[in-house]
């Protein structure tokens, strides 16, 4: 059905995400969710398996591959049935085409490879207690004190942020607006850089997502990626790739909720007969087929024109939307057709329901996304 995105490597490498996911995730799974942790061998695990590098340059530890083989992963490695733990698993997604885009040669060769090799945790800290999506009016300030930045300010929803050995972090040198921020790496046990507080959430039990304060925090110049007061570009290149992650990420587990409500409704009975020999429910299943297939195709083709090297940010914004808010009737259904057994921590989608909330919030929110369109409309 996809064979235009889709090759004999690529199939290789889904086989083999599905094995790792089966050998050394799916029988701990449950057990992490419940204690909101997840040992951090496995970044070690996934990284000698190659799958922390994909995309990477080959120089600095990375694995050469095309835009759909990343699709492949993010596919799978969701199918472990917690998003937190995949999401945190792949923070370094965000964190390092930052540092490869405007640092220098010193810079990739220190942070780089020990990240690809799950050596160490890398992840982004650009959203704060006060700004939310609003990147281009970020607080925390940078001021420059000889050979070293004094940073002010704090991190809150950072992915990984709990355990991270570094920060790519977006500060303000300069004036307000977007042409006054650089990108900072600082390292873990920098003075003044701690980590406040550990958030609980809805969902993404596996992920530790924490809240980072910087008081007096000292950074070295040379941590300055690329040119002072010119980092809001290095942002703004994450953007793409990581709302259409989110998009997968969402047709994955729609897909999901969708597969395990078809076999509920196959096996639960009621008034005598199974749930898929009622009317209702069998066409609230094909509602929920339907529009997860007009997703899939959708995110397939806005991946192609990534891929190409085409222009895509509103396409992406698009995808996104229609992904993430297609996920969430589709798992509101999911539960409904299970019915008590739903709402219960035993069932995948209870767990599905819970963790899917956050994918029209995270890499700017649903009504971003269509600011951003409207915008790209010339509105």
């Amino acid at each position: 059905m996809f064979e235009n995105y889709f090759t004999e490597s690529h199939t290789m490498l889904r086989e083999a995400v599905r094995k790792f996911v089966a050998r050394e995730i799916l029988p701990h799974v449950d057990e992490w969710e419940t204690g909101e942790f997840f040992p951090r061998e496995l970044y070690e695990k996934a990284g000698a398996a190659g799958f922390l590098g994909m995309g990477s340059p080959e120089e600095y530890g990375g694995v050469p591959c095309d835009f759909f083989h990343e699709i492949v992963y993010v596919e799978e490695i969701i199918r472990c049935g917690s998003v937190g733990l995949a999401s945190s698993l792949g923070s370094c997604s965000i964190a390092l085409p930052p540092v490869l885009l405007l640092g220098n040669e010193s810079q990739k060769r220190k942070y780089v490879p020990p990240v690809l090799r799950g050596e160490k945790i890398a992840v982004l800290g650009i959203t704060e207690p006060c700004g939310g999506s609003d990147v281009a009016n970020l607080q925390t300030r940078a001021v420059r004190n000889g050979a070293k930045y004094v940073v002010n300010g704090s991190k809150t929803f950072i992915t990984s942020g709990a355990r991270a050995d570094f920060v790519t972090t977006a500060v303000r040198t300069g004036g307000p607006g977007p042409k006054g921020i650089s990108l900072l790496v600082i390292e873990k046990g920098s003075p003044g850089f701690t980590v406040s507080r550990n958030i609980k959430k809805m969902g993404w039990h596996a992920s530790d997502t924490a809240e980072l304060s910087f008081i007096d925090c000292e950074v070295p110049v040379e941590n300055l990626l690329g040119d002072e007061n010119a980092g809001f570009r290095g942002i703004m290149s994450n953007f793409e790739r990581e709302r259409m992650y989110l998009a997968i990420e969402a047709q994955t587990v729609g897909e999901m909720a969708l597969e395990k409500s078809i076999n509920y409704a196959r096996e639960r009975s009621a008034f005598g007969r199974p749930l898929k020999d009622f009317q209702v429910t069998r066409h609230k299943l094909a509602e929920m087929a339907t529009m997860i297939e007009a997703s899939k195709r959708f995110n397939y083709s806005v991946a192609a024109m990534i891929a190409n090297g085409q222009r895509a940010f509103k396409e992406v914004c698009m995808a996104k939307n229609f992904a993430t808010s297609t996920c969430d009737r589709v798992v509101y259904d999911a539960v409904q057709i299970h019915g008590g057994y739903g709402y219960c921590r035993e069932y995948l989608v209870e767990r599905l329901y819970r963790d899917s909330r956050l994918f029209s919030i995270g890499g700017g929110t649903y009504e971003i996304m269509n600011e951003i369109i409207s915008k790209e409309m010339k509105l």
